[in-house]
């Protein structure tokens, strides 16, 4: 059984950090001479959905309450009713805050604050300065957070509002409690507690207590926290509040966890629990459920704690039912600690197929149920996950060897993301004979070494990409690489096959998505494409969605669609910023690759937005040669963009979520072009434009994982295309242009840059 040193998901109080806009009493209507009756009714009616979805918001119904203040906001608008308008979208940044949706969240808040900005309503511009600055703590934007939350108590203290002074010194404590800073987030809970104390505010007494609580927890002052969840859990039951009462219990159940008190710390959490379902709080549910089967793991009942586990990943999976795909990857970046805990549960009971199953539904689900809405044409809300007979099934079919990674944190924090350091990486290799085995790596003595797997990975792939590396040294990438190998591919080196023209499909998890496993190096120097066929997917199940989309296709699609060097559009990249610069190397690339396939490439003006994104949809095969940007352009938050020719009102850019839009028919997409490879790593994969091309119907994408040189990149490129005319398949047709590329530049900045995702047939 893994021994570790678990902080669990500690639910900090939101009555700290968000602030309802309320409904105000209707001003009495005088006269049908100043006002038509028709603006009465729907003034009352817009009041009536503010009201129902205050009533749902209360009771954590948050799809619900996002459709009463929608429809508010409808009505609020059509009667240019400003202070209705914002009290509106307030809420709606609220709720898509619980469910999540975080980018949404961001975006409601600040037209709310605009809005009363505007009608110089300090009081309410205030609140909602301090729900932005917790909209901007749930993404990590630490920086933007701690300034929103000081301008709200700016504003709190001109305005003398001392229960709203409080509420911020609260969220403020939460914010450094995310940092770490826990000797300043204590300053700050008891600054906020004596506000709360002193203006008879007991529901924030009794919030601040708890996350006090947490803060001493977090500084091993264990005694500390006990007496200041204990505190809180008094006031709770004694004003009646189920929901502050219910954490408290949880909270005591973590804390006596910590002391290793078992039997006390599973008795807080079972009435922690029964609260949580009392109420019908279905996401407190699956955390109370997460961490009592926490407690039940450490305590050494795996069997019990695996039923918890299950129950857990069962109501997290029905929470996302009716989220939009951004709502799903956020809300499932927040749920990966308990799939990965029922994994650990699983392998501690020597179960590693289980537990490969349990890996795989804490990955990409988000992006599974996607390509199978976009591939079936209708709603495909919660696809099962996969039974390990299927996984099986899908090694077969593919005819290759599966390498799927999980990593094992330290600990949990609070916000669910695995932030911890490493403490272990499970390792399931699946054969094509349907053989699967597991392999544990202890990463415990990186710690020693003051480094981590991640340090490593980062640190190899800054120094390998030229975007990142003023002047790449050999010596600091060789040994990187050779770090890497050692970690990621010795444990299983006797487990992957002889034959190098056999496939090994890699199915990395967080930032192992940036490791550029064909330039990972052995201790002779040898890089692993030249011993195996290397394809990359972000989960098993989405090899068997891609699969389905190039039979789907197969015949559809006729035309080739080369594109290169397009007439650049205006942009300020880089530092210092300059425009985006032609390609003549991407041109002659084009024009290269479409004679040898028998066509004609589209450059310069001719290869507008427009005209690239009509004969998308017609090719067996789209190329496009051009920049590739990550940061630069985004559209609804979604990094990476294509640059095209502009033409009438786009700009050129080609964006993911323009992509998504899209029925591909294509057996294969190339994207030569920089960084096409990246963008957010979330637990949902990475969210950019390789995922939106396979979920708009594309069988595989070769996209780059960072700035490709020009001149190694068309004769990679070249050799690819020859080789993939032949019986080759784009695997091997890859392999075999890297192995051909090493031999004239054996730099794997020049040859190692792009990876196949989804089918190699």
């Amino acid at each position: 059984m893994l021994t570790t040193n678990y902080q669990l998901i500690l639910k900090l109080i939101p009555i700290l950090a968000s602030v309802l806009m309320p409904v105000l009493a209707t001003v009495p209507f005088v006269s049908s001479q100043a006002i038509a009756q028709s603006q009465v009714t729907a003034k009352t009616k817009a009041d009536e959905f503010l009201q129902q979805g205050l009533k749902h918001y209360q009771l954590s119904q948050f799809v619900p309450a996002i459709q009463s203040w929608q429809q508010a906001l409808i009505v609020y608008r059509e009667l240019k009713d400003r202070r209705g308008e914002g009290q509106s979208l307030g809420n709606l940044g609220l709720a898509y805050r619980a469910t999540g949706e975080y980018s949404k969240a961001i975006s409601y808040q600040q037209q709310a604050l605009s809005i009363f900005q505007e009608l110089k309503d300090r009081q309410s511009e205030g609140q909602l300065l301090g729900n932005l600055g917790n909209a901007y703590l749930a993404i990590g934007e630490y920086d933007k957070a701690i300034k929103s939350q000081q301008q709200s108590l700016t504003i709190a203290r001109e305005t003398k509002d001392r229960a709203g002074e409080g509420f911020v010194l609260g969220s403020l404590g939460i914010v450094f409690a995310e940092l770490g800073n826990y000797p300043q987030a204590v300053e700050s809970y008891v600054q906020s507690l004596a506000i709360t104390r002193e203006t008879k505010n007991r529901e924030g007494e009794a919030s601040t207590l708890n996350n006090l609580g947490a803060a001493y927890q977090a500084q091993n002052n264990n005694s500390k926290a006990v007496e200041s969840y204990q505190q809180s859990l008094a006031i709770a039951q004694q004003i009646k509040n189920r929901s502050i009462e219910q954490t408290a219990l949880s909270s005591l159940g973590v804390a006596y966890e910590s002391l290793r008190n078992y039997p006390q710390a599973i008795e807080h959490q079972q009435q922690s629990l029964k609260i949580a379902q009392e109420i019908g709080d279905r996401r407190t549910e699956a955390l109370g459920l997460n961490n009592l089967g926490h407690t039940l793991f450490l305590s050494g009942n795996l069997v019990e704690a695996e039923n918890k586990l299950r129950l857990a990943v069962k109501v997290l999976d029905s929470l996302r039912k009716e989220l939009d795909d951004g709502g799903k990857i956020s809300i499932f970046d927040t749920q990966i600690t308990t799939y990965n805990l029922l994994q650990q549960i699983l392998v501690a009971q020597n179960k590693p197929e289980l537990s490969l199953e349990a890996s795989e539904q804490g990955r990409a689900r988000a992006f599974v149920e996607l390509m199978e809405t976009k591939l079936k044409s209708k709603s495909a809300s919660q696809i099962a996950p996969l039974t390990i007979a299927q996984i099986k099934q899908i090694a077969k079919q593919q005819k290759a060897t599966l390498v799927e990674y999980s990593i094992v944190p330290d600990d949990f924090l609070h916000q669910g993301k695995l932030k911890a350091p490493e403490l272990e990486l499970l390792i399931w290799v699946v054969k094509p004979t349907g053989e699967v085995a597991l392999q544990r790596v202890n990463l415990k003595s990186l710690r020693e070494q003051k480094t981590s797997l991640k340090k490593i990975v980062i640190n190899t792939r800054d120094a390998i990409d030229p975007a990142t590396s003023n002047s790449i040294n050999p010596e600091v990438v060789s040994q990187g690489l050779k770090q890497l190998h050692q970690l990621l591919i010795q444990p299983i080196a006797d487990q992957l096959p002889k034959d190098p023209n056999a496939r090994v499909i890699f199915i990395p998890q967080d930032f192992l998505l940036l490791v550029p496993f064909a330039a990972l190096q052995d201790t002779t120097g040898k890089y692993l494409i030249e011993q195996h066929t290397i394809v990359s997917a972000p989960a098993i199940q989405v090899l068997d969605l891609t699969n389905q989309q190039r039979q789907r296709s197969q015949g559809v699609a006729k035309d080739i669609l080369i594109v290169g060097n397009p007439t650049m559009p205006k942009i300020k990249v880089g530092n210092p910023p300059h425009e985006l610069s032609q390609l003549p190397g991407a041109e002659q690339e084009a024009n290269t690759i479409a004679s040898l396939l028998q066509t004609k490439a589209i450059t310069g003006d001719r290869a507008t937005k427009l005209d690239i994104l009509k004969q998308m949809p017609q090719a067996r095969i789209v190329h496009l040669a051009t920049h590739g940007l990550l940061d630069e352009v985004k559209q609804l938050g979604v990094p990476g963009a294509i640059a095209l020719a502009p033409s009438g009102n786009d700009n050129g850019f080609l964006t993911p979520g323009e992509i998504l839009n899209l029925k591909l028919n294509a057996e294969l997409v190339v994207l030569s072009a920089c960084q096409t490879g990246r963008g957010v790593i979330t637990g949902d994969g990475v969210i950019g434009l390789s995922r939106s091309l396979l979920s708009a119907g594309a069988a595989s994408a070769i996209v780059s994982l960072w700035e490709v040189p020009d001149d190694t990149t068309t004769t990679l490129m070249l050799e690819f295309y020859r080789n993939f005319q032949g019986e080759t398949d784009k695997a091997q047709a890859l392999r075999q242009a890297m192995l051909k590329t090493m031999q004239q530049s054996p730099d794997p900045t020049d040859w190692a840059g792009f990876t196949l995702i989804g089918e190699a047939d």
